[in-house]
């Protein structure tokens, strides 16, 4: 089993199966040591949800940072999620410089918007912090619209050809990212997948489309990805088992109407253990 330890910061929704309460059971079950830094504290998560509570934790970033400087703790990789605001970005980019071990790799979702929009609260200004804090990851993990967003690239939903998403990879790297994977690339019906531009190259990986679109699989999918890749896959082994972990977590919640708020990656964390851990 591996030794490598990693730190994901994000937010803790309490219920709704996202953020931290995704990162932290995939990461552990594919056998890496997790710690977590939480932003904030929801009651649920926003989507779909009415009357949700919400406590920034971002005052308290800084303090739980210097407390591990101090007890010299480091971590082997830092994952970012969902960041609320640009302070926790700074706070994040402190954070990566003196908690990683030497050559320790800095993972970033850029996790703010999709389907053509910021989520809500989020600003143009934010969305430029977010692509300097992509310009210095190892691994940058958007989807398409974030990567729009970063690079200021026109969104265009109707559009599926590679000339476009090579467009955005060659943004995305330019911002300064050393690997892109970008989420949600279709070049034909019934496909969905990721390209993943490393050291000049572009691999695609496709699955199958599923029709329903739910809450939580860009943090299912970045999770497992961060797990697969600490065990030592490569990153386009990792994006590849990240994906179909993903489509299996959908499948295992189709035909529950009542489960609307994201999808059931407990049921299909056996077959991702079964796959990742290397014993």
């Amino acid at each position: 089993m591996s030794d490598k330890k990693v730190l994901t910061i994000q937010d803790i929704s309490c219920v709704g199966q996202c953020s931290l309460t995704v990162a932290l059971p995939i990461i552990s079950a594919c056998g890496i040591e997790t710690a977590i830094l939480p932003s904030a504290v929801l009651s649920t998560h926003t989507g779909g949800f009415t009357g949700y509570t919400f406590r920034d934790l971002s005052s308290d970033m800084p303090a739980i940072a210097e407390h591990w400087k101090k007890e010299g703790i480091r971590f082997d990789a830092v994952y970012t999620g969902y960041l609320g605001s640009i302070d926790q970005i700074e706070y994040v980019q402190a954070i990566m410089d003196e908690t990683l071990v030497p050559g320790g790799l800095r993972i970033v979702d850029p996790a703010m918007a999709d389907h053509g929009s910021l989520y809500y609260g989020f600003t143009a200004e934010f969305a430029s912090r977010m692509g300097g804090l992509c310009g210095i990851a190892d691994i940058a993990l958007p989807n398409i619209t974030e990567a729009c967003f970063m690079t200021g690239i026109p969104y265009e939903e109707d559009r599926a050809d590679k000339a476009y998403v090579e467009s955005l990879l060659d943004g995305m790297t330019a911002l300064g990212a050393k690997c892109v994977v970008l989420k949600g690339v279709s070049f034909e019906p019934g496909k969905l997948g990721v390209a993943v531009r490393l050291d000049g190259r572009t691999d695609y990986y496709f699955h199958e489309r599923l029709e329903k679109n739910s809450h939580g699989t860009g943090d299912v999918y970045a999770s497992a990805f961060v797990g697969s890749l600490m065990q030592g896959y490569s990153v386009y082994e990792a994006a590849g088992i990240a994906a179909d972990f993903t489509v299996e977590s959908m499948k295992k919640t189709a035909g529950d109407e009542s489960h609307w708020y994201g999808v059931k990656f407990e049921k299909a964390l056996p077959g991702l253990v079964q796959r990742v851990n290397r014993g």
